[in-house]
Formats: C-alpha cells, structure tokens, sequence
C-alpha cells in the first residue's frame, strides 16, 4: 500500500471570511486554485452558480484538484483518477481519504471562503 500525501498547505481553521475574487472569475464548470496569504490552499469550484472549495490537494499523490475535471459535483484528480465531492470533500475512490471542505458565501457579486 502506498503512503498517501500529506497536504502541508492546507488551511487553518481560523473562522475567518476571506473575500478571494469575483463571481465572474470562475466560470462554470471550471475549478480555480486559491492561494490564501499564509501560503495555503484552496480548490475553488463553480457548479452552475453554486461554489464550493475543498482542499486543493489529493491525498493520493498531492496532484491539484483545481487543475482537474469536475462532472457535475465530483472532481476526479487528473493524476490517477480518484474521485471527491467538491460539496463536501467526501472521497468516492478510497475509504479514510475525505478532504475538508470550506463554507462559500456569495456577497455582492465576490465570493468569500470560510476558513
């Protein structure tokens, strides 16, 4: 079995609300990296006007989940195939390999992530 990645840029739950860009910026069906000032990461998705951020990286081998191709509410790591729900972080591929995902709101046209 092979040793899965350890994200070292995954945010810290602070409750803080950070404003990362406008609504216009993502386009459907399109995943977007975020990088937060303390060097941390967040994937970013827009499913038909619905955003949603997970943690940007893939336990398996640490391959950028923005950079990969969503179906509907799934994201599936362009790497190797595993596949998580970018509503939730709910991992389809392996049991235990769930990620964090982030609240979004919506506040006059820019989107603002929960961490």
């Amino acid at each position: 079995m092979s040793k899965l990645y350890t994200n070292k840029r995954k945010p810290k739950r602070e409750g803080k609300k950070i404003t990362v860009g406008a609504v216009e910026a993502v386009p459907h069906g399109r995943g977007a990296t975020v990088k937060l000032k303390d060097g941390t990461e967040v994937a970013l998705f827009n499913v038909k006007g619905a955003f949603y951020a997970i943690e940007n990286f893939c336990p398996h081998k640490g391959y950028p989940l923005a950079d990969s191709r969503i179906y509907g509410t799934e994201v599936e790591c362009d790497l190797h195939g595993w596949r998580f729900d970018v509503r939730t972080g709910e991992c389809f591929t392996k049991k235990d390999c769930s990620l964090d995902s982030y609240e979004v709101v919506i506040e006059d046209g820019m989107i603002k992530i929960l961490v």
